[in-house]
């Protein structure tokens, strides 16, 4: 179940597949997908499910068609290695999509040549993009103009409830003049963020998005 900000105006969708959906453009921004990672370990001998690849490639299929977006937004780190079979994977999902306009903000684990994105039909901007209001980047910016939407963080909270229990969730973490998308990909980790009275989050459980503060 989704939920709704508003942000400069503009309505956005937080989906539960971590991914904001801007309807009145038909846009959807994605973070972190990591693509490459979990076989990249594999490879240096750490014992990772090699059906989480698969799994991560197929939750971006389903998203792209449950959306119908005509324009996704990789907010960096779209994959994290050298070339692997997670790459023709992904080149396999994006041609399933043939009327979408793919962009890629380049991140900091963005290491292939811009042969490589352009031949994956991907516009590649190095130096983040100016979107309406929104100003795209990979990393969260101390300068610049407009709402920064961003990645990067793998942002996330712990919950604690009675006694000694606790919960860590992935989240959507706004402040007055930034956001920070949660990774989209798995075995990414999530890094704990401090909350301020002025900010707004919301995690993602049980395939739901919900507000905590």
């Amino acid at each position: 179940m989704k939920e709704l900000i508003s942000i400069s105006g503009e309505e956005l969708w937080l989906l539960p597949e971590r991914a904001i959906y801007w309807p009145d453009h038909r846009r959807l921004f994605i973070a972190d997908t990591h693509f490459g990672k979990i076989s990249h370990f594999r490879k240096n001998g750490i014992k990772l499910p090699e059906e989480a690849a698969k799994e991560n490639l197929l939750r971006l299929e389903r998203l792209l068609y449950a959306t119908q977006a005509k324009e996704v937004y990789f907010l960096g780190d779209l994959f994290h290695s050298e070339l692997n079979h997670e790459w023709l994977g992904f080149k396999q999902v994006i041609a399933l999509f043939p009327s979408t306009e793919f962009h890629l903000i380049g991140g900091n684990h963005d290491i292939l040549d811009e042969m490589s994105y352009y031949r994956a039909r991907l516009k590649y901007h190095p130096d983040g993009l100016k979107l309406g209001p929104f100003f795209l980047s990979h990393e969260p910016l101390e300068e610049f103009e407009g709402y920064n939407l961003c990645g990067h963080i793998h942002p996330g909270v712990r919950l604690k409830g009675a006694g000694r229990q606790s919960l860590r969730l992935a989240c959507y973490f706004f402040s007055p003049n930034q956001g920070i998308l949660p990774a989209f990909g798995e075995f990414t980790g999530t890094f704990n963020l401090k909350v301020k009275k002025e900010d707004r989050v919301f995690v993602i459980a049980e395939n739901r998005v919900i507000q905590i503060n």
